[in-house]
């Protein structure tokens, strides 16, 4: 029984360990993005067009951050990006917590986004340097359980930080965590293969993610699953506080349940499905479809068990869809050219934060949280058939 439990964590580098405990001390402080929008309608005062605006800004500054992410990727490493990212982020979410004007609040989002998504790309490209390639989904994986155990562990926590204490508690832990981190990576991580600058290199073409194809679709596909996704933590949790009057803290345990049960099923499950000969765009699929579920189902009553049934639907949507979607976009990287496609590859996200909160505020304040989540239902069956699309193109290719 333990030599099971113990087997989906075998073969991993040293490095990928120390890389996962980084990222976990990273996300365990991250407590303030998933109580932003009801920091700014509870303690600010905002209105909900007003905080899908700042939501946009958060997009608008993911978007900037990884594309610069990547690029500096490419030419500086993944470690300085990642050290630097980490310190200018503890200060940013320092700094935030002492601006409330409307403007000030878009700006400051908008930096901090900057500085912490350019950590994202380097962290991809940090990971494919570590790992081998026959465990590089399980590799994954593991960054995914170190994020998914900080979130667990963050909102549960940030919830009674906010009850006990004050909203602001939430920034200064949020910040004291990324200077952690940062020393962490400092003292114990290293460039492991170094960045090639030589005039040899840099002349060597090199396929760019915006031509490739087939990579395009999957973008768009999967930016119509992060488009879905972030609903869980800007207009969701509107959701449980005003149809299901769920105060924060229970908010917050709600929230944690995700973390909790991908830190105890993602990885067997992945380390099982690694060894079956099924498509990893097929298991993307299924995961979409679930995640569409969950959705779907919110909409049958405001009974507090029909938000944890929702939630558990999600749960093992993201744990089917993202790994191996990961994966895909890794592994069709040339050489020298992985910040470029891992940057492409979070810019699904960062999209998807620049549109998904305020489209999802917006439909919500005009047409209510029922039709909100029956769009978000079938924006997600369109991406199923993008990924079926993609699917049959990729075989076809195969064959010959």
């Amino acid at each position: 029984m333990l030599t099971k439990l113990i087997a989906p964590y075998q073969g991993l580098s040293k490095e990928v360990w120390l890389l996962a405990l980084v990222t976990l001390i990273n996300r365990a402080g991250a407590m303030v993005i998933p109580f932003l929008s009801l920091y700014l309608t509870k303690h600010l005062g905002f209105s909900l067009s007003q905080v899908g605006w700042v939501m946009t800004f958060f997009g608008i500054g993911s978007v900037i951050g990884v594309y610069f992410g990547g690029k500096l990727t490419d030419i500086l490493g993944y470690f300085k990006v990642m050290y630097t990212s980490l310190i200018l982020t503890g200060i940013a979410f320092l700094a935030l917590q002492f601006i409330s004007s409307f403007y000030a609040i878009c700006f400051g989002v908008l930096l901090l986004t900057i500085v912490a998504d350019s950590f994202r790309p380097a962290v991809w490209v940090a990971l494919s340097d570590y790992s081998k390639i026959e465990n590089r989904t399980r590799s994954i994986t593991l960054i995914r359980l170190a994020i998914n155990l900080g979130f667990s562990i963050g909102p549960a926590v940030g919830g009674l930080i906010i009850a006990y204490i004050s909203y602001r508690g939430i920034f200064w832990v949020d910040g004291i965590t990324c200077f952690l981190a940062a020393i962490l990576l400092f003292k114990y991580l290293y460039q492991k293969s170094p960045v090639d600058t030589s005039e040899e290199e840099k002349a060597r073409p090199k396929l760019s993610p915006f031509r490739d194809r087939h990579f395009i679709i999957f973008w768009f596909a999967m930016f119509l699953i992060g488009f879905t996704f972030v609903q869980y933590f800007s207009t969701i949790p509107l959701f449980y506080s005003r149809n299901m009057h769920l105060d924060e803290q229970h908010i917050g345990l709600l929230l944690a349940l995700n973390g909790f049960l991908i830190f105890l099923t993602e990885m067997p499950i992945v380390h099982e499905l690694e060894k079956t000969m099924i498509n990893r765009l097929s298991i993307v699929i299924g995961g979409t479809f679930l995640l569409a579920l969950s959705f779907i189902v919110l909409n049958l009553s405001v009974w507090v068990g029909i938000a944890v049934l929702g939630m558990v639907l999600m749960t093992f949507g993201e744990l089917f869809g993202f790994p191996f979607s990961n994966t895909f976009a890794l592994e069709r990287a040339n050489k020298g050219n992985k910040g470029a496609y891992m940057a492409m590859y979070s810019m699904t996200f960062s999209f998807a934060h620049i549109l998904g909160p305020n489209i999802g505020m917006q439909l919500t304040d005009n047409f209510g949280f029922e039709v909100t989540w029956y769009v978000m239902a079938f924006l997600l069956l369109i991406s199923c058939s993008l990924l079926f699309w993609l699917r049959k193109l990729e075989k076809r290719i195969n064959l010959f």
